[in-house]
């Protein structure tokens, strides 16, 4: 994997202003940003959220999933810490792409949960690849991170790339009326931590 650090501006939001790194995988074509508070590499640990993009929830408010809340929540818990990292990736629909993730919506709207939508596609269940996350780091001199996550199979992904995730900190929000069959096959068909299950039912 080659990844080259394209450049970096400011960029002001309303939790504070982040910078805004540009990375582009020469192998894939494909271009990722970190939003970068404070100096992470001074801290003891980094506050670190790896976010897979999600137009749809991200950009156009949608409620079928917790993905613009998590993302929010987490700008929120770095500026009120004052350093960490965003890494946002783009890997739509957990690796399928948008128009493969409308299809998935479309077989969800007729009664499949998310996993069964996905494989009915012909795609695994999740076919996010965390192995660009390690070079972004390495951009900051990071090693040990705080992981705002609900998702166990990132702290595996970071701890497998030779990261030293020392805490695993829960980022439950954005439960609607209309997420609550996907929040639930996250939780009991793909592992996510969440402590309230019954909420979903």
């Amino acid at each position: 994997m080659t990844l080259e650090h394209i450049d970096v501006c400011q960029l002001p939001t309303q939790w504070g202003t982040f910078a805004l790194h540009g990375f582009l995988d020469v192998d894939s074509g494909k271009e990722h940003v970190a939003m970068v508070m404070g100096e992470p590499s001074a801290a003891e640990s980094c506050l670190l959220r790896v976010h897979s993009e999600c137009l749809t929830g991200d950009a156009l408010f949608s409620q079928r999933c917790d993905c613009g809340a998590q993302l929010e929540a987490a700008l929120a818990q770095i500026a009120a810490a004052g350093a960490g990292i965003v890494l946002y990736l783009r890997q739509e629909g957990r690796g399928i792409g948008l128009l493969n993730k409308i299809r998935a919506y479309r077989l969800q709207d007729a009664g499949a949960d998310t996993v069964e939508a996905n494989e009915a596609l012909g795609f695994a269940a999740d076919q996010r690849d965390y192995s660009i996350v390690e070079p972004m780091l390495r951009q900051f001199g990071v090693q040990r991170v705080e992981l705002l996550t609900n998702n166990p199979r990132k702290v595996d992904a970071l701890v497998g790339l030779g990261f030293d995730v020392v805490r695993r900190l829960p980022l439950e929000t954005g439960l609607t009326p209309h997420n609550r069959a996907y929040l639930k096959a996250k939780s009991t068909r793909l592992g996510h931590l969440l402590s309230q299950p019954e909420s979903f039912t």
